[in-house]
């Protein structure tokens, strides 16, 4: 299986990473961003690309890939509207229809967020953005496509944030991580998790394509 991965250096991505290139399963792995991840692996090509709303000039690097896992993205604190959408809807459909036209049998999975907003209609604008990315992905001819929907998100290996606020809370809460998990055991995944959910899907089918906490805790767990 080859697999395309977005975002490969933010936190998610660093942990979807980590597992894809574990998986004896998978033949290739191919990172795409505006900076290198700086890893080196035989089964890793990094594709450095500045523009990212655009791929007309490097289409012939996106042919032949099973599975896309979309974790690029950044958080709404101090965005504005504009600025938001064109990371979270334009790049993210720019990416998904280049590859689906080029690799129609593709598994596309993209990294969305609890409480996103699938009316496009509600008060929250990350919500309501979210909603509409997922909405057009979902209209999209991939041979299957999937939301996932986390809630707290636990580093599982040192992955690290490049987001500051989140990289604080992370560490002011690390020492309450196992009561956390008790507590609240259906809004806490690993990065871990989220990983083997993405990798399972592409290769059996799960009943839902929106997938809240629980639905990938289970997607994970699948054999």
């Amino acid at each position: 299986m080859n697999v395309l991965v977005f975002g490969a250096t933010g936190m998610i991505g660093q942990g979807v990473l980590r597992e894809c290139l574990l998986d004896p399963g998978v033949k290739l792995v191919a990172t795409i961003g505006r900076t290198a991840t700086g890893q080196q692996n035989p089964k890793l090509r990094e594709i450095v690309h500045k523009d990212l709303s655009n791929y007309a000039a490097i289409e012939e690097k996106f042919s032949g890939f099973d599975a896309c896992f979309f974790c690029l993205g950044i958080s709404a604190s101090g965005t504005t509207e504009e600025t938001y959408t064109r990371v979270t809807y334009d790049i993210t459909i720019a990416a998904a229809e280049t590859l689906c036209r080029l690799n129609p049998k593709m598994t596309f999975i993209y990294v969305s967020g609890a409480s996103t907003d699938s009316s496009e209609k509600g008060r929250m604008m990350w919500a309501r953005v979210k909603g509409k990315t997922e909405n057009a992905l979902l209209r999209m001819p991939f041979a299957a496509a999937y939301m996932f929907r986390p809630g707290f998100i636990e580093p599982a290996h040192g992955e690290i944030s490049r987001t500051k606020l989140y990289r604080t809370l992370y560490n002011l809460m690390k020492p309450l991580l196992p009561a956390i998990r008790r507590a609240f055991p259906n809004q806490i995944l690993t990065t871990e998790q989220i990983a083997r959910a993405m990798l399972n899907l592409t290769r059996r089918p799960y009943p839902k394509h929106i997938l809240e906490v629980p639905d990938i805790r289970a997607a994970a767990q699948l054999t």
